[in-house]
């Protein structure tokens, strides 16, 4: 074969690496929503865009990591609102609105995350704003408005994006400030009583020194079920989210940009189904509905978001650029959780956490033109995380008051992170780079755990002591990554490369240390070690692409949060939520993202990801159960298709619609691998067409899960009280929008 063809072969059977949903885009964006392209292409090639992922603008099919992006254009012609309709969209990712809410995130990719989301537990995917890095994952279901592109990245991001980034990062990245006045107005309406706003407006001084932009998105329904206790509805989305910026730009050569956001969700919690009658309450059948409840408890579900960023832009000559980024950023959480979901007092949580965190980021980019270029970076993060949670166990009738239990769980988690780090690629020659990266941090993580029973649910006389103490955990780490990239051809890149990421550990706020003294102990840093190889391919002039992704990910000290049983003095069954090191795991897959372009009005694309996950170590009182356990949010197989053709008018309109359809084989949304909350495999249909009727007016239908399939996202399995519940993804959903552009 000639070279071509045998660099084709190879990308072809080793494949690898990011997606092409971005690239699927034929239509110009407005000026609300500007697209970021890498060249001009005729109407019958894919898009090009460009990202961040390494800190530096590339073209996204020339960066040799797996890294998912979706344009402004794509976003809204494919109906995502928030951060959570990624689903589906991406290799591995697993994403949804955790427990109750309706706004914090869970977010899973390659089989890492972290799905508790108290305060003391780090989320185990970064979200980033604007290149800021958020904490907490309250109220990080954002709502997708004024958006140029999100950027998802796949794998440990040690390197460049630090702890925390272990299964990988979502960066959500708004519009930039313009230099003309422009924006957009959009109103939205639905089943299910949706009623969205959204609108932006920008503008700049006549000599573009002074820039300016403000956004606000409006978003509410009437849910998906009721209380049949209360007549009150559950899951009813009432948030509403703003961002302003303010820019300086007295040169080309320097800008200094501010700007606020913030986030109110003033939902009421969404209905959890009783999968199984409850042994301690069995007068009470498991109901027909998905989102039916019969709660007793108040519908108490508020969470409040805000941040604030200053950065500063500096060319310091034509082979140097630094930047500063400086943020403060806090958010409060006060939730009613029933996990009974009856009237009685089975099991009612009342939780509250507050946090804040200050980040200070400086970088030096060089590119001189030539062989070499990169970032270095310095890294510095300060934040609090604290609240209490109020338990009532058996608090009614029979077991009032007799057998009744009521407990206090309170402190905080404070975070001191210190990182420095380089990155940086040399062009050995036109078909062969060599990129090497490293990161150094250093974290220490205090803690004050105070957890108490008491004798009602005033919450006001102790009785016992749980756990009272103070500590602190000291992490050190390295996280190197090489990476090896040979381009065959123009159009057929292939890279291999070595990674590794940690998940920083500390303690667990609701320890137990009279029934389980070590669960007073650090909990240690966990672990991934990624070796990949990819391929990134386009053929046919830029009508075909093709990528793919294989990895073998070395996983250690996973951590995981589990609900532990122990014997009561007086022979009661009882139990805490710990949290614990299992032990270690591997993680293989495969992951493929494709775009066809078989005619000049007509976009096919998808992707497919398949995970093989074991544990090789979970040791449970002091025995290796690693062949009985299960990797959480991990299908095996998952993946969409997506089928779109435009129309175009003879007024300069144009008209398209869409098929879209999402798969994913069974899988295991938390720890105790109940059979009852294990989701089989399920499919999703989703549709749409966009109408522009103009320049500046367009209309958009929009359904989603149109077969009405009733599918699990998450659920609770807590034996001691009987207790199996699950939460339930949305049903069929079918929005009208209107949307002006100027």
């Amino acid at each position: 074969m000639k070279r071509t063809h045998l660099s084709m072969a190879i990308g072809l059977a080793v494949g690898l690496c990011s997606p092409w949903m971005a690239q699927a885009d034929e239509a110009p964006q407005s000026h609300a929503a500007p697209a970021t392209t890498a060249k001009t292409s005729d109407a019958k090639q894919l898009e090009g865009v460009k990202v961040t992922a390494r800190k530096r603008e590339e073209t996204l099919q020339d960066v040799p990591i797996a890294v998912s992006a979706f344009t402004a254009q794509t976003l809204f012609k494919q109906n995502v609102q928030t951060l959570a309709d990624l689903q589906g969209k991406v290799p591995s990712l697993q994403i949804y609105a955790a427990r109750g809410s309706n706004t914090t995130l869970t977010a899973y990719i390659r089989g890492v995350g972290q799905a508790d989301p108290t305060w003391g537990f780090d989320p185990g995917v970064g979200i980033y704003l604007d290149d800021v890095y958020m904490a907490r994952p309250q109220g990080t279901v954002l709502d997708v408005f004024d958006t140029n592109r999100i950027e998802v990245l796949r794998g440990p991001q040690g390197t460049l994006y630090g702890k925390n980034t272990i299964g990988g990062a979502i960066k959500y990245v708004s519009n930039p400030l313009p230099t003309q006045t422009t924006g957009s107005v959009e109103g939205t309406v639905g089943t299910h009583g949706e009623k969205d706003i959204k609108g932006a407006i920008g503008g700049a001084t006549d000599d573009g020194v002074w820039r300016g932009r403000m956004a606000y998105a409006s978003s509410h329904n009437d849910g998906y079920g009721t209380n049949l206790l209360t007549d009150s509805r559950n899951g009813n989305k009432n948030s509403n989210a703003a961002r302003a910026s303010l820019g300086f730009f007295p040169s080309s050569t320097f800008n200094a940009q501010l700007s606020v956001d913030g986030m109110r969700d003033n939902s009421n919690p969404r209905g959890a189904k009783m999968l199984a009658v409850n042994k301690l309450d069995p007068k009470y059948q498991p109901l027909s509905s998905d989102f039916d409840t019969r709660s007793g408890m108040p519908a108490g579900n508020s969470t409040t978001l805000w941040g604030t960023a200053l950065t500063l832009n500096w060319i310091v000559s034509q082979d140097w650029s630094l930047k500063s980024i400086s943020s403060y950023r806090g958010s409060s959480t006060d939730t009613n959780i029933d996990f009974d979901t009856l009237p009685e007092k089975i099991a009612d949580v009342n939780a509250v956490y507050k946090d804040h965190q200050f980040t200070q980021e400086f970088q030096a980019n060089y590119d001189n033109g030539g062989s070499v270029h990169g970032v270095f970076g310095l890294f510095y993060f300060d934040g609090t995380a604290k609240g209490y949670i109020h338990n009532i166990f058996l608090g009614s009738p029979p077991y009032y008051p007799l057998l009744s239990q009521y407990g206090g769980t309170g402190g905080s988690i404070g975070t001191k992170s210190y990182a420095g780090y380089g990155d940086f690629t040399w062009d050995i020659s036109p078909q062969w780079s060599l990129d090497v990266g490293l990161r150094y941090t250093s974290e220490k993580k205090s803690a004050v755990i105070q957890n108490y029973a008491y004798s009602n649910d005033t919450f006001t006389t102790p009785i016992g002591t749980l756990a009272d103490f103070s500590g602190a955990h000291t992490s050190h780490n390295l996280s190197p990554k090489v990476s090896l990239d040979y381009a065959a051809t123009d159009q057929i890149k292939l890279y291999g490369s070595f990674s590794q990421g940690f998940h920083s550990g500390g303690y667990n706020i609701r320890a137990n240390c009279v029934a389980i003294p070590q669960s007073c102990r650090p909990i240690a840093d966990e672990k991934v070690t990624s070796y990949e190889i990819g391929s990134k391919m386009s053929f046919f002039d830029d009508t075909l692409m093709l990528n793919t992704a294989l990895f073998h990910n070395i996983y250690s000290d996973i951590q995981l949060s589990v609900f532990t049983s122990y014997t009561q003095p007086n022979g009661a069954q009882g139990f805490f939520g710990d949290f614990t090191n299992a032990g270690k795991g591997h993680i293989d897959g495969w992951e493929e993202e494709f775009a066809w372009k078989p005619a000049e009005n007509w976009t096919f694309s998808g992707n497919w990801a398949y995970l093989h996950t074991k544990y090789t170590e979970f040791m449970s009182a002091g025995k290796n159960i690693a062949d009985t356990q299960r990797f959480t949010n991990a299908p095996k197989w998952s993946g969409g298709l997506n089928l779109e053709h435009t129309i175009p008018l003879d007024n300069g309109g144009s008209v398209s619609g869409r098929i879209n359809y999402t798969y994913q084989t069974s899988v295991y949304p938390e720890t105790t691998l109940s059979p009852l909350i294990m989701q089989p495999a399920y499919g999703l249909w989703n549709a749409g067409v966009v109408w522009q009727i103009n320049q500046p007016w367009t209309l958009s239908l929009q359904g989603t899960n149109l077969a009405n399939k009733g599918y699990r996202t998450t659920g609770y399995n807590i034996a001691a009280l009987g207790i199996v519940t699950g939460f339930y993804g949305a049903p069929r959903m079918v929005t009208l929008t209107a949307r002006y552009t100027f």
